[in-house]
């Protein structure tokens, strides 16, 4: 801990001229040892004390940043889990040939059959039309194609019971029916509380948790309604769903007893009722109420204080049972479930507090002979927490690259490392979809990070690959992910040494700034030079990829120069860095062109003008139509 500085300034009094007998001026006499050592022991006793306080600070944040971290990696997986679960059956109710019966039921179970397998999340996956008819893939009590058909009497059930998902051979051996049952049976899907919920709300829901009907297991649903036109089917309205059992959601929420040793959390409805939790063995197979125990008191504090329809998230501290808890709280937007994690604050932090205390009365008995030897090992406090500050910093400035750790016997300077080295981490992890170079310019150039927009001149590049769609048929999609990576990694290259700025990428294409959000001399220039650089590398790519016996990416590009609105956009809580505007639906269509053209890359009049004759250009002796404009363009051809 750095040691306060004192200066010393001599002045010298005027005094008043004496006017009556001389006389001498008594003085207070003090040996230099004595001033030292009061000096050295107020100075000292001061450090203690001030020690003794930062470090309970210390001590408190970092318990409370190790809890909620343990907090935030546990709803991490619940969302992730609900996303995935939401992904299936949204690509399931996309499905152009959705059918739970007719000639068509056979694709659909083989999609459905197909998602399951993928999906470790969810514990089936079905269709339902309003006519009764059902189409079901499930995973309990045995892996089956459930087919269900109502008529006016009956319902008809067909079960074509498949392999176990660990059956070896291949994807058809393990879609082979092994036997099929079928029998009569009164369950309707129109009458059950997942399909009427969607139909009602006309959107997607998350049902109330309830005991399947074919796994008798305590689980929700997620449903979604897909209403199909005149031209794409009998079947109009329909209700694609998925389980998922809480059994599953248990093991997520037990992550964080795992990972903190110490605590535990639990996952509640909107109504509190107990989904899931750790501090209970085994899996919740009744809804009850969260009460007694700890959970019980959460509860009740969380009642009386709203916190249910209050922040996203929310900490506190309840005490029960004579002991302090820390708390966690947070809500799931999608499901308005509530995420709740508690540990007691004496073995979070007791350890730590005690170790305080204990450090603070051995400096109280050993004051004197540690003086000296307290200023020698306070560099071991100030030196690494100074060289922490520095990684903060270049944290903050997303300088995440080959950032040193800072080893310390210290526990305290021990944890802040590594949570400093945790947050670089994920950092660098988010920093994958967000363009850091924007971030960074933004803050340079002392822009707020909230809704903005101003007009800018820049050129506007948009490439596309052609045929990209008869590309990707003909491909595996390991193959063609791989392709495509390798493409985006190149365009990357180009224009960040051109001075591009990627805005997005837009399927296999890719829209390009030159002068946002930081100005850019000759940014046409930059442009048309990055685009014949890519034509040239991408030449030795295709090169490479025909020895593979890969196909070949031609890209086309077009480029286009004005007044955009350009700067930060979005909601307050979702925000992108782009621009719109006339010129960027030009420059789109201009990239459209060469289709009709047969050329690679077009420009416009105005970036042609301003490339002075630098570059070689072909101008297209017909006036160009964009669609979507009244007046013609003149285009011209750019030139290797």
């Amino acid at each position: 801990m750095a040691q306060p500085s004192f200066c010393f300034v001599e002045t010298t009094p005027t005094l008043p001229k004496p006017t009556g007998p001389y006389r001498k001026p008594r003085r207070f006499r003090v040996d230099v040892g004595t001033v030292v050592s009061a000096v050295a022991l107020s100075q000292s006793l001061l450090l203690v004390a001030l020690g003794y306080w930062g470090s309970q600070q210390l001590v408190s944040s970092i318990g409370q940043s190790a809890h909620k971290a343990n907090h935030d990696r546990t709803e991490d997986k619940v969302l992730a889990f609900l996303a995935k679960t939401e992904s299936v059956v949204g690509a399931i109710g996309d499905s152009p040939n959705l059918r739970p019966a007719d000639d068509s039921a056979s694709q659909t179970a083989e999609l459905l059959w197909t998602l399951l397998q993928q999906s470790p999340e969810l514990d089936s996956t079905y269709v339902a039309n309003d006519e009764g008819q059902m189409l079901m893939v499930l995973r309990y009590p045995a892996l089956a194609v459930r087919q269900i058909s109502r008529g006016p009497q009956f319902t008809t059930e067909t079960w074509q019971y498949k392999p176990s998902s660990n059956t070896p051979g291949g994807v058809r051996q393990r879609y082979e029916t092994t036997h099929i049952e079928a029998y009569r049976s009164s369950y309707d899907p129109t009458r059950r509380s997942w399909y009427m919920q969607a139909r009602q709300a006309k959107g997607p829901i998350w049902t109330q948790p309830y005991v399947f009907a074919a796994a008798q297991e305590l689980g929700v649903t997620y449903a979604l309604p897909s209403r199909r036109g005149e031209t794409e089917g009998s079947d109009r309205a329909m209700v694609v769903a998925g389980d998922v059992s809480l059994g599953r959601l248990s093991e997520f929420v037990r992550l964080f007893s795992s990972g903190s040793g110490q605590g535990n959390s639990a996952l509640l409805s909107a109504d509190y009722q107990v989904l899931a939790r750790s501090d209970v063995p085994g899996v919740v197979r009744e809804l009850a109420p969260a009460r007694g125990g700890v959970l019980g008191a959460l509860h009740e504090h969380m009642v009386t204080d709203g916190l249910a329809a209050g922040p996203h998230e929310t900490s506190f501290s309840i005490a029960f049972e004579g002991k302090r808890y820390l708390v966690q709280h947070s809500r799931i937007p999608s499901t308005g479930w509530q995420l709740v994690s508690w540990v007691p604050e004496d073995m979070l932090l007791g350890g730590l507090q005690r170790a305080v205390l204990w450090g603070l009365l051995l400096a109280l008995l050993f004051l004197v002979a540690t003086l000296l030897l307290s200023l020698r090992l306070s560099k071991l406090v100030t030196a690494p927490v100074e060289n922490l500050s520095r990684i903060a910093r270049r944290i903050g400035l997303l300088e995440l690259d080959n950032l040193p750790r800072e080893p310390s016997r210290v526990l305290e300077i021990q944890h802040l490392d590594q949570a400093l080295d945790e947050s670089a981490r994920s950092l660098k992890a988010f920093s994958k979809f967000v363009p850091v170079d924007v971030i960074n310019r933004l803050i340079a150039e002392g822009h707020t990070l909230a809704p903005s927009g101003s007009p800018r001149r820049i050129a506007v590049m948009f490439t596309d690959v052609e045929g990209f769609t008869r590309i990707s048929e003909s491909l595996e999609p390991d193959v063609l992910v791989g392709m495509l990576t390798e493409y985006f990694n190149l365009a990357a290259r180009v224009f960040a040494q051109h001075g591009g700025v990627i805005d997005k990428f837009i399927g296999d294409g890719i829209m390009v700034l030159w002068g946002a959000p930081a100005d850019l001399q000759d940014a046409e220039y930059q442009a048309c030079t990055a685009a014949l650089q890519l034509h040239a590398e991408m030449s030795e790519l295709n090169r490479k990829w025909r020895a593979q016996g890969l196909h070949e990416f031609r890209t086309r590009i077009g480029i286009h120069t004005g007044v955009v609105i350009a700067g930060v956009l979005g909601s307050n809580d979702r925000l992108a860095y782009t621009a719109f505007g006339d010129v960027i639906n030009v420059a789109s269509r201009i990239e459209g062109i060469n289709k009709q053209l047969g050329t690679q890359t077009l420009v416009s009049e105005a970036t042609y003008e301003a490339l002075r004759g630098r570059l070689r250009t072909r101008r297209i002796e017909e006036d160009a139509e964009i669609r979507g404009r009244r007046t013609r363009m003149v285009l011209y051809e750019l030139l290797a």
